[in-house]
């Protein structure tokens, strides 16, 4: 379910506000203070502090309070506040925020600039709210579409990862504030998070998984690292020493703190010794009780804690926390440069993946009728689920957005057009027996995790939902979720459902389940086989099936487990094919002059713990299809942390727009872009695939039988690597996206400046707009050597820039080239190698799209 239930502070946390125009805090003004090298008296202060500590107010200090990092308040040592929600400061007591469009927006800007924006307005608001960390960004790799997290992440590409997190991070601690970059490492999964280990290669490690961390280390000079709950070749990432140690702190010089996730420390001694600093959320591993005995047998030194002390204190006086208050009550709690911020996150991620005829933009003289049709029309959906989740001051629906532009002179219309889960399960009869039974199914409870013996008891239910927190409740409540969470102990049960399914006609029926996520797992029969698989992996929040169904009784078995305090959700849900769409939406469609539908996922259906679907939510394709006989004018806009099944509509809409999760402006830049007062300048920063079997993951991408183990065997050839080696044409390539404008590259000249040692490049080139509207284009560099030793990808990304132009102008673009730019990881000599000096630089702007290409030959050095 909800298992990381993070969020900023508590409610005890929280000053008084005073309520007027604006919400301050009445606080002595403090001052954005980025972090900064300890002078003598600095850092002899630090050391004073630590010799002064007992062991045992140090083996303290390195477990977590909750959400932050414990004072001592006898040394004058202050709490240091933490706050989840990489995109909005998140509290426990439900404040709102100002809430961002999702990491994935920011990636399809391929805009480190307005990354900086969001990271500065993120860092504003935490500074008003009293919050020293926020956790965030992530920048693990998109591997596959079904990831539960990708929509927190920066894409499949380690270079526009890195860019984009520099940009966030370098925002965010000019205020302050420290960033924490995440998961470190190889947590590119939600499911079996805790047990999964990721097995990569060293060479995969160095060109695919690690560059972005380092980027934020070397480049963003990231104060705190957030390490991840899988493994990583055997070992946890908490407890990895070569990870932690090796490659973080000797050979990258990182100086700040390494933190767990969430519950993530799984050994006291091996989490000490591996490089881990602080264990949140509380030490349950790394305490007195542990350590203490460990110190006194020589397993771990005193010195070793030493350091882990120091090192968050000297992060702490590195932005004068040690002597200032970090609530800044010069800060409005509600930012107008925020809120601008926030629009433009929105508008700029959004990608017009299709514009067929050229619909878009629409006419608003024209369009006299509009429908807005499908389940994230109203309220809206501005972010994921999971510890990403922001509460907004306001949030701007597509019903909103759309109404507030159009105004007076056009009919806005609106219809879900697909029933809610919990409204269709609760209207899914069933029976006990499959003639004369009870109306109902026959509920068994087991006090253990697999069903075993005999249940302790045995009921009818009505209908086939096991009522827990959904997260929608989790969210709502996340202070009592954590405590539950973190301090209960966890249950042991199971269920099963049984029960007949009547089916009135013979026709094709969907199956739709919803579940907790991780705690738990869950599986359905159908006629005594297996049609959902959750058992052990959970491979979807909201899993569907299409079955054709005889008329007549069906036996319908749904089993459970759950380990859980928060306890176990599951309902079920069956409906005919042709009945899950609103017939009163078919007819609105064939009225309007042009129908949006808002389709896409949900908190419950995209969020950390599970993964998610390949293919939309149930009925959401039936939904398309309907409304695309109904109306020849449609236009789909998806919400969703990347590609999704569009095989069976996408031939049959004219246009198609990717908003991914847009934040609290969603709805307006929704509007803005179809009616064209905003030209749509978003660029794919992950390969969306023709179908699920092309991904180049796909054979390896769960574990195989009851193993946990994740084998990377595609190894460095993820993403458009891996389409270009397996010759596999996309739906839409790496780094696509339409505008309403045109754009001409021309006159690429490549040179290599200084060949006295050091490898240094440019490509130069001019960007025209060619049309009649002002627009943004990516111009994007790609890197090929041309006779490689070693097997290469044909192009990786080395360089791109946003441009903005007007009709009619030019723009000159140079994009540096280092040595990075042409090497490999050279495994055998443990360093980045360049093989020859054979390269062609190509430029364009999408994978697809590379009109300009320069061969160049590199006088190599010494590097």
């Amino acid at each position: 379910m909800y298992l990381k239930p993070s969020c900023a502070f508590r409610s005890s946390c929280l000053t008084t506000l005073i309520l007027g125009a604006t919400l301050l805090v009445t606080h002595t003004p403090g001052f954005a203070q980025a972090p900064h090298t300890l002078d003598a008296a600095e850092q002899q202060k630090v050391d004073s502090l630590v010799k002064q500590m007992t062991l045992q107010q140090k083996i303290d200090y390195i477990g977590g309070t909750g959400f932050g990092v414990r004072g001592v308040p006898s040394l004058g040592i202050p709490p240091l506040n933490m706050s989840d929600g990489p995109y909005g400061t998140r509290s426990n007591s439900g404040f709102p925020s100002t809430t961002y469009a999702a990491g994935i927006n920011m990636a399809a800007s391929w805009d480190p600039a307005l990354a900086a924006r969001i990271g500065a307005g993120i860092g504003r608001d935490a500074r008003a709210r009293g919050v020293h960390f926020m956790l965030g960004p992530g920048v693990n790799i998109y591997r596959s579409p079904h990831n539960g997290r990708n929509f927190e992440y920066f894409g499949e590409d380690p270079f526009l990862s890195g860019k984009i997190a520099v940009g966030y991070i370098t925002g965010m601690q000019e205020q302050g504030v420290s960033a924490t970059v995440k998961h470190y490492l190889g947590n590119n999964s939600e499911f079996l998070r805790h047990d999964s280990d990721s097995e990569i290669d060293e060479r995969t490690l160095r060109e695919i998984y690690l560059p972005a961390f380092e980027a934020a280390v070397k480049d963003g000079h990231v104060s705190s690292v957030m390490d991840s709950y899988n493994l990583i070749n055997g070992l946890h990432a908490t407890q990895n020493s070569y990870f932690n140690t090796e490659i973080m702190r000797k050979e990258w010089g990182f100086k700040g703190i390494m933190m767990s996730d969430w519950d993530a420390t799984y050994d006291a001694v091996g989490a000490a010794n591996g490089g881990l600093d602080i264990e949140e959320p509380t030490g349950k591993f790394m305490n007195n009780a542990n350590l203490g005995p460990a110190i006194k047998a020589g397993k771990v030194s005193e010195a070793t804690i030493d350091e882990k002390v120091r090192r968050i204190l000297e992060t702490a006086a590195s932005y004068g926390w040690l002597t200032r208050d970090q609530v800044d009550s010069s800060i409005s709690f509600i930012d107008a440069k925020n809120n601008a911020a926030a629009l433009d996150s929105a508008r700029e991620g959004a990608v017009l993946l299709k514009n067929e005829g050229n619909l878009l933009p629409l006419d608003k003289s024209a369009v006299k009728t509009i429908l807005i049709v499908g389940p994230d029309g109203y309220p809206g959906v501005p972010v994921g689920g999971g510890s990403a989740g922001v509460v907004p001051f306001h949030q701007v629906s597509a019903l909103e957005g759309i109404a507030n532009l159009v105004g007076a002179s056009t009919t806005v219309l609106y219809d879900s057009g697909v029933p809610t889960l919990s409204h269709l399960a609760s209207a899914t009869e069933f029976t006990t027996e499959a003639k004369g039974g009870k109306p109902g199914l026959t509920l068994e409870a087991f006090n253990n995790l697999d069903l075993s013996g005999t249940p302790a008891s045995k009921t009818v239910t009505r209908h086939a939902v096991l009522s827990g927190l959904t997260i929608k409740e989790a969210i709502a409540d996340i202070d009592a979720v954590m405590e539950m969470l973190f301090n209960s102990p966890p249950s042991q049960i199971s269920h099963r459902l049984t029960g007949f399914y009547n089916a009135a006609t013979s026709t094709k029926y969907i199956l739709a389940l919803e579940d907790s996520g991780e705690g738990s797992g869950n599986r359905v029969y159908v006629d005594g086989k297996l049609v959902i698989d959750n058992w052990k992996i959970v491979r979807a929040f909201q899993p569907h099936v299409t079955l054709e169904f005889a008329a007549g009784p069906h036996k319908i078995v749904v089993e459970e487990w759950q380990k859980s305090p928060i306890g176990g959700h599951v309902a079920l849900a069956i409906v005919p094919e042709d009945k899950i769409v609103n017939p009163e939406a078919v007819k609105l469609a064939a009225k309007a002059d042009v129908v949006l539908v808002t389709a896409g996922f949900e908190p419950e259906s995209e969020s950390e713990g599970g993964d998610r679907t390949f293919a939309l939510p149930y009925g959401q394709t039936e939904l398309i299809r309907e409304m695309a006989a109904a109306n020849p004018k449609v236009v789909v806009a998806i919400t969703s942390g990347g590609n999704v099944d569009s095989t069976k509509w996408i031939d049959r809409v004219p246009a198609v727009l990717e908003t991914w999760y847009a934040g609290q402006e969603g709805g307006r830049a929704l509007a803005e872009i179809l009616f064209g007062d905003v030209n749509p300048s978003g660029h794919l920063p992950a390969t969306f695939e023709r179908n699920e079997r092309d991904n180049p993951t796909f054979a390896t991408y769960y574990p195989e039988g009851d193993s946990k183990r994740v084998d990377y065997k595609e190894g460095i050839f993820v993403g458009y690597r891996g389409y270009e080696k397996n010759k596999v044409k996309p739906l839409f390539p790496f780094g696509y996206g339409l505008s309403y404008t045109t754009f001409r590259f021309s006159n690429l000249t490549v040179k290599q400046e200084d060949a006295s040692g050091v490898v240094h490049a440019s490509a130069t080139f001019d960007v025209t707009n060619t049309g009649a509207r002002k627009g943004a284009d990516v111009a994007q560099l790609y890197v090929t050597e041309d006779h490689p030793k070693i097997a290469r990808p044909e192009h990786e990304l080395k360089g791109f820039e946003r441009v903005e132009l007007a009709p009619g102008e030019t723009r000159h673009v140079t994009i540096p080239l280092d040595a990075r730019s042409f090497s490999y990881y050279d495994v055998a000599a443990k360093k980045w190698a360049i093989g020859s000096n054979q390269f062609t630089i190509s430029v364009g702007d999408s994978l697809e799209s590379l009109p300009l290409k320069e061969g160049l030959s590199l006088k190599l050095g010494s590097n």
